[in-house]
């Protein structure tokens, strides 16, 4: 095999070990307790992994440490081998392996590709702790409350948008939350290529994902009658397909995984709820929401959950404002004659809470789903401080 076949092989080979190397749990709710997998595929690491003797050296590759346990090496898997086989073969030597020495694998070789090995488990005490999240459309309002909130419950989290300043600021501001628990990953969500290799990167990171939010989206205002549409159809590329993407790359991943796993649909009540004006983000929205419902259906026989979040007008967090606000924005202040600041005190006082929307209530919503409160399903939980129209509920 040549060496430039391995990233993508690897790809697919370590999501099943991560699966594998999962320990099942008393609860029905989480029954995996997962673990981070670290990959080193150097040409001293994949030189080691190819004999068993080399268990008895008395140097490892750079990375690797020496423990009572040695490693499990795991034979060539073949070229044109099927999924299924492969999963057989490493789990027949998991297995094996654990029979000898009553405990799994911290490392396991794999011949000719790489060494995965499962660094110091992460304070255990944290809900999410050993987890992965990937955010799409995570650079903004809402992204950053997502976040931010997965982070302070142990999560490693892959922040992913467009490539450029905005992202690696993004990404410098997460690190102050939580150091090399995040890491920023340029995706462009209308290309499954660059979906598909965003996934790939977080898997060489830490072996696999766990939760999927699907946030990315845009907005335009504009009446039926007036509506472009090429305009129209930009939208219906980002938050259709984009979505449609998304949950295919994501299914593929966790299905390969085989750990159950949970998907976070990022909806809006103007999927009950649509305006006038806003036919464009409401229409396509709604597909979106109607995609995480049918995974929902399709995905539950192999422990995935599929749920969704629908907020109301998030104007910012912190120092990130809303794109979608930044669109839509100058059209409502102008329709009702209000600046920025009384725009959002419109939306505030709209609620039978009279509470403002933040992007933390959003992330609450999603740590309800990402840490699995109630055996939930294909629901959606509105974030909207009570909407009479957006009902039901």
């Amino acid at each position: 095999m040549q060496r430039n076949e391995q990233p993508a092989k690897l790809a697919n080979i370590t999501p099943i070990v991560r699966g594998l190397l999962a320990e099942p749990t008393d609860s029905p709710d989480t029954p995996f307790a997962p673990v981070i997998l670290k990959t080193i595929a150097t040409e001293e690491a994949i030189d080691f992994a190819a004999s068993p003797e080399k268990a008895d050296a008395a140097d490892y590759p750079l990375g690797l440490a020496k423990t009572d346990t040695p490693p499990l090496f795991v034979p060539a898997i073949e070229p044109d081998a099927h999924t299924e086989q492969i999963r057989g073969k490493i789990a027949k030597a998991i297995a094996d392996f654990t029979a000898r020495h009553s405990a799994k694998p911290s490392a396991v070789c794999l011949e000719g590709l790489a060494i995965l090995h499962v660094p110091a488990r992460d304070n255990p005490s944290l809900p999410l702790a050993n987890k992965v999240a990937l955010v799409t459309g995570a650079a903004g309002a809402i992204g950053y409350g997502i976040c931010a909130g997965l982070l302070e419950k142990g999560c490693r989290v892959a922040a992913t948008d467009l490539p450029g300043q905005k992202l690696d600021q993004f990404a410098a501001d997460l690190d102050k939350i939580a150091g090399n628990r995040a890491i920023a990953v340029p995706i462009d969500v209308t290309d499954h290529k660059s979906i598909a290799d965003g996934f790939d990167r977080v898997v060489a990171n830490w072996g696999g994902i766990d939760i999927v939010v699907i946030n990315a989206g845009i907005a335009m205002v504009a009446k039926l009658k007036d509506m472009d549409l090429e305009q129209f159809r930009k939208l219906e590329t980002v938050n259709v397909e984009g979505a449609l993407l998304t949950l295919k790359q994501t299914a593929k991943h966790l299905t390969l995984q085989a750990a159950g796993g949970d998907i976070i649909v990022i909806s809006t009540k103007n999927v009950p709820a649509p305006g006038a004006g806003f036919g464009a983000y409401s229409a396509t929205k709604a597909a979106c929401h109607q995609l995480g419902r049918i995974a929902s259906l399709e995905l539950a026989q192999f422990g995935i959950r599929v749920n969704m979040v629908a907020p109301d007008a998030v104007f910012a967090e912190g120092k990130y404002k809303s794109g979608l606000w930044a669109t839509v924005g100058p059209d409502r202040m102008k329709a009702r004659g209000l600046d920025e600041e009384a725009l959002a005190e419109y939306y505030r006082n709209r609620n039978l809470l009279k509470i403002q929307i933040t992007g933390r209530h959003v992330a609450n919503a999603v740590l309800f789903f990402a840490t699995r409160q109630v055996p939930a399903t294909g629901i959606t939980i509105p974030v909207d401080g009570g909407l009479p129209d957006a009902t039901p509920r």
